[in-house]
């Protein structure tokens, strides 16, 4: 799951000078001013990216589908006298908890 807009990215860059950004893997790179090789955007300023701005619209998403799902499996449960649906609906929401988690360290 992508955590950082491209557009925040590129926004922060053009901003401090930095060029031609790129995403290899989960970390994005760029050239510094007046340097000759890319390195990584500092984790810092990814950090600071993201509590200034907030959840993408993909966490957004998922974050609400896992809301939903688990609000369904509970209706569900109750109606059918089945614990499946919960069970169902934890384990959509541990998956979805998981891909949330910044992989960065």
């Amino acid at each position: 799951m992508n955590h950082y807009c491209e557009q925040w990215i590129s926004d922060w860059c053009q901003e401090n000078g930095w060029t031609d950004w790129f995403k290899e893997r989960s970390s994005y790179w760029a050239f510094p001013p007046n340097a000759v090789m890319p390195v990584p955007i500092p984790t810092k300023v990814l950090r600071a990216i993201k509590a200034e701005r907030g959840l993408t619209t993909s966490e957004r998403l998922w974050g609400l589908s896992a809301m939903v799902g688990t609000i369904v499996a509970a209706a569900s449960g109750y109606f059918l006298e089945s614990p499946m649906p919960i069970v169902l609906a934890f384990g959509f929401c541990a998956i979805v908890v998981a891909h949330l988690e910044d992989e960065e360290d």
